[in-house]
């Protein structure tokens, strides 16, 4: 199923928590080579996991990560505005209905519909607190899965060039793109967004009407 839970309550999900947090380890610092903070127990965390972030999570089976991102709104402190603001044609980006998202991750051996439940995963967030968009960095080789997903986004900033550009763009939630994703993730846009209000971190009116 697709958890959604914030990170203040990550507390209560303790074996899915370790398993996110390895598997990013294992994919930012181990494969991509990232230089990254990973501690004695083999998990990858940043200065944002503290900042109370909403995790979305493809839970296969109880407590086993199968894919993550974390989402944030960029009204706060993101990633984008303090590391890749060059992406950002108008600079520093602060928007009560963007967010960011980011540490896309899947676990070893994930499923090929892991990337299009979790950005079904994203489109659903977009509607339950009415957002218009949410932002990411990601680099050329994610373009192609993008457009594989049906959730191509709109670039709106980019640095380098042939497999070393990266690229900043923006995703919304259209009804032709959010069933092109679910038939990509073999889920129901309805299951989704019931599991996103199953999970409580909608504000009750959101949590009402979504």
């Amino acid at each position: 199923m697709l958890r959604f839970i914030q990170g203040r309550d990550l507390h209560h999900h303790p074996a899915l928590a370790r398993a996110m947090f390895r598997d990013r380890a294992r994919q930012f610092h181990e494969r991509l080579g990232w230089e990254v903070r990973v501690d004695a127990a083999g998990e990858e965390r940043d200065q944002y996991d503290p900042l109370d972030p909403l995790y979305v999570i493809w839970e296969p089976h109880p407590g086993e990560h199968g894919g993550s991102m974390r989402l944030m709104p960029t009204t706060g402190r993101t990633m984008i505005n303090e590391h890749f603001a060059h992406l950002l044609p108008r600079g520093a980006l602060r928007d009560p209905r963007i967010w960011e998202c980011t540490r896309f991750c899947l676990a070893p051996g994930a499923s090929a519909r892991v990337p299009a439940l979790l950005m079904l995963a994203g489109g659903e967030v977009i509607r339950g607190f009415g957002l218009t968009h949410y932002v990411g960095v990601f680099d050329a080789a994610m373009i192609r899965i993008y457009r594989l997903i049906g959730a191509s986004p709109q670039v709106i900033g980019h640095a380098g060039e042939g497999r070393a550009r990266i690229s900043a763009g923006l995703w919304d939630s259209p009804d032709d793109a959010r069933a092109r994703v679910a038939r990509r993730a073999g889920i129901s846009p309805e299951l989704a967004a019931h599991w996103l209000r199953r999970s409580g971190v909608l504000p009750c009116e959101e949590r009402r009407s979504a």
